[in-house]
């Protein structure tokens, strides 16, 4: 019933959440409820959220200023810490990553109250999404009308409100992936409420009792109460024995029939689409191997962790940092960290990039998380590369390595 729903629910206080207790707009053509909080429930969903939230919470995020062609660290800087290890007094940055993830996947848009001080950001702490509705007014600014936890609303300006939202057709909101999907996420939900009732009924087909005896109302009640009671709870597995002529017909088809594995394992794949998960990292295995499972790592940071990262680097130059500041400071997520690949491969590639220059022995030794060496800072190049006008101590050194190496 509608009122059991809301009798369960907390306070209600904006319309999302009411049509969310109604189940209203969620109606998929599989007859399930998909809202973002019973999708969240469905385990291959779930599995794509984590699997991105965590990844983008796992790297290293800085604010980095530019000096000339060198960029450091921005570490004097009010927001740098902000970013980098505590947006506000009781989360770490992974977990306030984690979560616009989360409200990403679920409802396309995330928002934090931007708390400034001075003209400086002091806190950034995450709103509930479906108390936040933004209004684009005539002169194109944007407020914010928002709901607060204690039910206190207020509006708020756009340079008060940190808003990440995903594909938009307005330009103003992010599109659910969750609304946008219900019906194959629904139908996968829907395959698994019928798995959950088939082993709860002991994976036996439904059927009919039926005897050419002649029974009357009374017995005919008598007997179905007689073999419930004989087959349900810790009996439902035994053997049923029938006397009195009974027959067990069955007419439901069987899960094989119905293709209810293959149902189940196509709606897995398809929401690991959805969100542009590999099916290996929400742990189907059926078509990787260990060949393709590296180079299904590497497209996943490509081609699904860069449109994230990317879009909350932008995100924070646009709503964190003032004009003058974007003009040379700039947020920067690392994600050389996933793209190492094996120890072969990857020390292939630093010796490549070592003999032409780009990277000295501390370079190296920096990416490896190891720390510096004396005398680690100096660039080397191979002997012909070097004008011997310009360094001929170099040359010397170069033409006795390559005397060494022919040796």
């Amino acid at each position: 019933m509608i009122f059991d729903r809301l009798q369960k629910s907390t306070t209600i206080s904006t319309s999302a959440e009411l049509a969310e207790a109604l189940g209203v707009g969620y109606q998929s053509s599989a007859g399930v409820s998909v809202t973002p909080k019973e999708a969240a429930r469905f385990a291959p969903v779930y599995s794509c959220i984590k699997v991105l939230a965590e990844s983008v919470g796992m790297l290293p995020l800085n604010l980095f200023e530019q000096k000339g062609k060198v960029r450091e660290k921005a570490r004097s800087h009010s927001l740098f810490n902000l970013i980098n290890l505590a947006p506000n007094s009781y989360m770490t940055s992974q977990e306030w990553r984690e979560t616009m993830v989360a409200h990403l996947c679920l409802r396309g848009n995330h928002y934090s109250w931007v708390n400034r001080i001075n003209g400086q950001v002091r806190e950034l702490l995450p709103l509930n999404p479906d108390g936040v509705t933004p209004v684009i007014n005539s002169d194109w600014s944007v407020d914010y009308k928002v709901t607060f936890p204690d039910g206190s609303q207020r509006t708020l300006a756009e340079n008060q409100i940190f808003h990440v939202r995903l594909m938009s057709m307005d330009g103003l909101t992010g599109l659910s992936p969750i609304a946008q999907a219900r019906n194959s996420i629904g139908l996968g939900m829907a395959a698994e409420r019928f798995g959950s009732r088939l082993f709860k009924n002991g994976t036996r087909p439904s059927g009919l009792l039926s005897t050419d005896t002649k029974l009357n109302q009374e017995q005919m009640q008598l007997m179905s109460k007689s073999w419930r009671e004989a087959n349900s709870g810790e009996d439902e597995l035994r053997t049923a024995i029938l006397g009195g002529g009974l027959k067990w017909t069955a007419i439901s088809i069987s899960p094989e029939d119905a293709q209810f594995l293959e149902t189940r394992k196509y709606q897995r794949s398809e929401i690991a689409g959805i969100f542009r998960v590999p099916a290996h990292m929400i742990n189907d295995m059926e078509k990787a191997t260990f060949s393709n499972i590296e180079h299904q790592d590497i497209a996943f940071v490509v081609h699904t962790l860069t449109p994230w990262v990317t879009r909350f680097e932008q995100r924070i130059a646009v709503s964190l940092l003032t004009a003058q500041e974007r003009a040379k400071f700039f947020a920067k997520f690392n994600v050389n960290a996933l793209l190492r690949g094996d120890m072969k491969s990857r020390a292939d590639y630093m010796w490549k990039r070592f003999q032409m220059g780009s990277l000295s022995p501390n370079d190296i030794r920096d990416f490896e998380d190891e720390n510096p060496i004396e005398n680690g800072d100096t660039y080397w190049v191979p002997a012909n590369m070097i004008d011997p006008k310009d360094n001929t101590e170099m040359q010397q050194i170069g033409d006795k390595n390559t005397g060494d190496d022919n040796a």
